[in-house]
């Protein structure tokens, strides 16, 4: 087992007065992605937003690559290589889709530039058709993919992904899935929250299950599969 690049560390969160997370922590090995599973309103999006500076933890740390992040804005986190997308997409909409993709575009934490507009377009040739259209003008599912390129060309380390699939059509569903499998076999280390099971199966590698705060289980995304107590327990509808 290699040494992990991203280690969240029994992390609690409050928002004003009221703790949103009780002790959440696993780790993400380098160029695996992780499914973090769990009902709506488990509090997955809250741990993005910790990881990435958004809220803040108030006791615990977040380890990238060895360096506890937790007190540094979001800016220097994002610095610091882990790249975030949010899950209501956040485009700018008056700006075209290679504006977009300009305003995301930094050195990762050690100088890298793997990814350019050259290679986002060719990774998302769906973008690269309509690279003069206005952000706001498209689909919810090409806002989706848009933010994903946005945040690729700030060449982070670990990406991010909160519920890419939420409020998109099967089929728009089945191409980010594509898309997801594609950069994880380029080597992009990758957490992905979601609700939906299904959609992580095929995609995932890793597995941890939050529920009412808490992380219940960690284990590969096959035993997740297999075990049908957790399963029906805390992901079933």
């Amino acid at each position: 087992m290699s040494e992990p690049i991203l280690v969240v560390d029994s992390i609690d969160v409050y928002y004003g007065s009221s703790k949103i997370l009780f002790g959440v922590g696993f780790e993400v090995e380098k160029g695996r992605t992780l499914a973090l599973l769990g009902r709506n309103g488990a509090g997955k999006s809250t741990t993005m937003k910790a990881i990435a500076g958004i809220a803040p933890p108030a006791r615990g740390q977040i380890r990238m690559r060895g360096q506890n992040v937790v007190g540094r804005p979001p800016y220097e986190i994002a610095r610091a290589g882990i790249g975030y997308v949010p899950e209501d997409r956040q485009v700018f909409p008056e700006h075209t889709i290679n504006d977009n993709l300009m305003i995301g575009a930094k050195p990762g934490p050690n100088g890298e530039t793997d990814w350019t507009l050259e290679t986002v377009y060719e990774v998302f040739p769906i973008l690269a058709n309509m690279k003069d259209r206005l952000a706001g003008r498209l689909s919810g599912g090409e806002q989706q993919m848009l933010t994903i390129a946005r945040t690729l060309m700030g060449n982070p380390e670990v990406l991010l992904l909160d519920e890419p699939s939420e409020g998109l059509a099967p089929i728009i569903v089945q191409e980010i899935g594509r898309l997801i499998r594609r950069l994880r076999e380029m080597g992009v280390t990758i957490v992905l929250a979601e609700q939906n099971m299904q959609f992580c199966l095929g995609i995932a590698e890793d597995s941890a299950v939050i529920d009412n705060s808490h992380v219940v289980y960690r284990d590969t995304i096959e035993n997740l599969r297999a075990n049908t107590e957790i399963t029906q327990r805390y992901l079933a509808i």
